[in-house]
């Protein structure tokens, strides 16, 4: 498949690959509501299966919702980019059935590198988590990996 010229048809396009593609993110059912170049907005439901012991949604469920979208932002650009490192703060609790909305903006990007803030909140607005990640941008292209998929 050949990616669009256009900046923001390609992100949509690379965004519904990662939304098809990525286990995880599917299988938490999280749905990727916004995307433009550097930007991604990604919501998840949360479940009984993503509970803590205390009935509180899991830190490492708040941490994958921050993490997808933090993937669908960093990769929009067509360049495969994958996490150096990540850093979260859980400011918030969340609970079953709430809502949480992750937005992912690009704060820098270089050749090689990019730095980015995720912000996962509840409907309301409270902030659930605070997430910042680094990526590394390697030479190859998103596209190359939507071609693998497509001839399996």
């Amino acid at each position: 498949m050949k990616l669009p010229q256009d900046p923001q048809r390609k992100a949509e396009a690379i965004a519904e690959f990662m939304n098809q593609h990525d286990q995880l993110a599917v299988e938490f059912g999280m749905k990727i509501e916004e995307v433009s170049p550097g930007f991604a907005k990604v919501s998840m439901e949360v479940t009984s299966k993503m509970l803590n012991a205390v009935k509180l949604c899991h830190g490492g469920a708040i941490f994958s919702l921050a993490d997808f979208a933090f993937a669908v932002a960093s990769n929009s650009h067509g360049r495969v980019a994958v996490a150096l490192s990540a850093q979260i703060s859980y400011p918030s609790p969340a609970k079953e059935g709430e809502i949480l909305q992750a937005t992912a903006r690009e704060l820098s990007r270089t050749r090689r590198t990019g730095l980015y803030q995720i912000e996962i909140r509840k409907e309301d607005g409270t902030l659930v988590a605070l997430f910042t990640g680094t990526v590394f941008v390697r030479e190859d292209k998103v596209e190359d990996w939507i071609s693998k998929s497509d001839d399996r």
